[in-house]
């Protein structure tokens, strides 16, 4: 699972009968901080439970049958999937810098 903000959205004339009605959306990779870490990678949309847009923080199941079992019927050709909007991150304090000797 990797954190990712939405970037954008793609359209598309064509497409798989199974994403008929689903949002494709471009998620950028990005660490607790915020701080892009990665490439762009393309996600379904969760679909109604989720419905997320450009700016949301979100969680994506990146491995094909978690993907397609989470959002899309079985046997879906889902590598991604958007599961979850972040409304909040909240971290444990960061561990003691080891001392050089």
């Amino acid at each position: 699972m990797i954190l990712g903000r939405v970037v954008g959205t793609v359209v598309a004339t064509r497409k798989h009968a199974s994403h008929e009605g689903r949002k494709v959306l471009t998620v950028q990779p990005i660490d607790p901080e915020g701080a892009d870490a990665g490439h762009p990678v393309l996600a379904l949309d969760g679909g109604p439970g989720v419905d997320a847009g450009p700016g949301d923080r979100v969680l994506v199941v990146q491995e094909g049958w978690s993907a397609a079992t989470t959002v899309g019927p079985e046997g879906a050709p889902i590598d991604a999937a958007i599961v979850g909007v972040v409304d909040e991150i909240q971290l444990a304090e960061p561990a003691p810098e080891a001392a050089t000797p």
